[in-house]
């Protein structure tokens, strides 16, 4: 039986708390859950052996933090950037503190969590979870100006990255969501129903995860129910 360590970020809730339940399903799976409460992901995976929880937040240090968590993981099979921060503010009404967070977490962070692990990497795919509202020609929203340009420059980086390494075997693709229904979801857009569940999103990503690297790098994919 082969083994793959599948890193996921932001797993205590919404999408990435669902991909960890699913993807542990399979006992093949050694799964490393990412994010910043540590004692949730504990409480929600407590049965599951396979499963190894860490407090990791994109805001701080994250080179100091991949060191401590991964000195003893020796290879990546599955990156899944899935954490992210939502500001929803009218333009003028945005802080110089909402943009440097919105942009730490959806792709500085990010990039700096890839140059961490990369090294770790043989043969290898990256997905960067990113916004149907980051991707060029969609709708777009009044008081998501942090938060999609954020994630629009989180599309350029898997291209860029691809383009880099497109003679190794780790490939990058970004898929670009719609509505979800999530806590983050209700927080930003109080009473909206989304008409995909963080279930259901969760089967396509880890299926996208698992085998679309045979056949695509550095695609902006948008996954959503309504048109770009």
């Amino acid at each position: 039986m082969t083994i793959k360590t599948i890193v996921i970020v932001g797993a205590s809730r919404g999408i990435g708390l669902a991909l960890v339940d699913l993807m542990s399903k399979d006992k093949s799976n050694q799964i490393i859950a990412l994010a910043r409460n540590e004692e949730r992901m504990k409480d929600q995976f407590s049965t599951a052996q396979n499963v190894s929880c860490h407090s990791f937040d994109l805001s701080k240090n994250v080179e100091e933090q991949c060191t401590s968590i991964f000195q003893s993981i020796d290879k990546i099979d599955i990156l899944i950037n899935n954490a992210g921060v939502l500001v929803n503010k009218p333009f003028t009404d945005i802080t110089s503190d909402d943009f440097t967070t919105s942009y730490q977490v959806n792709v500085i962070g990010v990039m700096q969590t890839v140059q961490e692990l990369v090294s770790k990497m043989t043969s290898a795919h990256i997905v960067n979870i990113s916004s149907v509202g980051g991707f060029q020609g969609s709708v777009k929203f009044p008081g998501l100006t942090a938060y999609s340009t954020s994630k629009a420059a989180l599309c350029s980086f898997t291209e860029l990255f691809a383009e880099e390494y497109k003679e190794s075997k780790i490939k990058m693709n970004c898929l670009c969501l719609g509505a979800v229904q999530t806590e983050m979801l209700e927080e930003a857009f109080p009473g909206y129903e989304a008409p995909v569940s963080a279930e259901k999103m969760a089967e396509y990503i880890s299926n996208f995860a698992l085998t679309a690297d045979q056949w695509m790098n550095g695609k902006i994919i948008p996954v959503s129910l309504s048109t770009p």
